[in-house]
């Protein structure tokens, strides 16, 4: 059997398969309220009928003003729990793993959606709200943030444990805490974006405070036998920003504080040309799982044969899709059919009919 629909076993958690849904962000919450809606049933519901052995629900903000825009879904409330609860539910009985990204966008929030034919930071007459960051530093073409205070910050790290309380009774089987991309987390891990002189700037140790604190409140809220995540950008792609050597001693970090697995990407705090191309994020996540803690490894990883060398070089434990997800939610299926595996695929049962054709043996 192909090692990628090998099970993974994390802490009390099996996950079937080494194929992860990545978190994509769906903007799809047209009330404005953080209630997630039939889209995302329908939307996470297609992928776990579709074979991933997890999938991680899109960047979730722990806060009204964590959202990286007015559409997006949150976890602050027990309405959005019981919402939530009810995609787990039917994605469990499709017998995939459920996991949820949980998030605060700091300078990036507030803004429009991509398919919303305007840009930029939305103003307070139009739902928008005041930013966070490390520093009064703006992201290129957003509003200038209000420097954290550390009773914000405070704040912000009960708000992450008391989501992932909620992500528990909702259900989830995993909660990713959100570190990438530019958002509040990597905004402090970069020495680009945090300018303070206080315990949270400065050297590394500063820099990753804020991130282990809202890891210590999350493991400690989260229960015992459920794997952690750690979502990450090991490099910004240009000169002085935090890299692949901080992202390993990071990930090492991490696993001190109770972390099981980092799920390595890249960019996302900067302007920054970056070399996307297939596979382009592997060799961080082989870099960083050096620090001794699983990996996931994420980015244009498209084709079946492509994923399984990720894991028989040694360089993740897992692989996660995204975009290729959204234009095959059977991904899995067809991936257990191309590497010859037909035993490996989960149809249900519903969709027997419609299988892949056995793989004619390579000669």
């Amino acid at each position: 059997m192909p090692s990628l629909f090998d099970p993974l076993t994390l802490r009390d958690l099996t996950i079937p398969n080494r194929i992860f849904l990545a978190p994509m962000c769906q903007y799809q919450c047209e009330a404005r309220d953080g209630v997630p809606t039939d889209w995302h049933l329908v939307h996470l519901g297609a992928r776990a009928s579709g074979g991933f052995g997890l999938l991680i629900a899109e960047a979730t903000g722990v806060v009204p003003e964590g959202r990286i825009t007015p559409e997006c879904p949150g976890l602050w409330n027990d309405t959005q729990a019981a919402a939530w609860k009810r995609v787990v539910d039917f994605c469990h009985g499709q017998g995939a793993a459920m996991g949820i990204q949980l998030a605060h966008a700091g300078r990036k929030a507030s803004t429009y959606r991509p398919f919303a034919h305007r840009s930029g930071s939305v103003p307070a007459d139009d739902g928008g709200w005041e930013t966070f960051g490390p520093s009064a530093v703006p992201f290129p073409g957003l509003e200038t943030p209000t420097e954290a205070t550390p009773g914000y910050l405070a704040h912000v790290v009960e708000a992450f444990a008391a989501a992932a309380r909620r992500a528990d009774a909702a259900g989830f089987d995993v909660v990713e805490v959100h570190a990438a991309h530019g958002y509040l987390l990597h905004e402090f891990l970069s020495p680009l974006s945090n300018q303070r002189t206080d315990g949270y700037g400065g050297d590394l140790a500063g820099r990753s405070r804020l991130l282990l604190e809202v890891v210590d409140a999350v493991r400690a809220a989260w229960p015992a036998g459920k794997p952690l995540f750690v979502r990450i950008s090991a490099s910004e792609w240009t000169d002085g920003g935090f890299g692949v050597e901080e992202a390993t001693e990071v990930a090492r970090l991490l696993g001190e504080h109770g972390a099981d697995l980092v799920h390595v990407s890249s960019g996302g705090n900067v302007l920054a040309p970056i070399p996307a191309g297939p596979g382009y994020q592997v060799p961080l996540a082989a870099a960083v799982r050096s620090a001794g803690l699983p990996v996931c490894a994420v980015g244009l990883i498209t084709d079946p044969r492509q994923a399984q060398k990720v894991l028989d070089d040694g360089s993740a434990d897992a692989v996660a899709l995204a975009r290729v997800a959204l234009r095959e939610p059977a991904w899995p299926l067809r991936a257990a059919a191309e590497l010859e595996c037909d035993d490996c695929a989960r149809y249900p049962d519903s969709y027997l009919r419609g299988r892949w054709p056995a793989a004619e043996p390579v000669r």
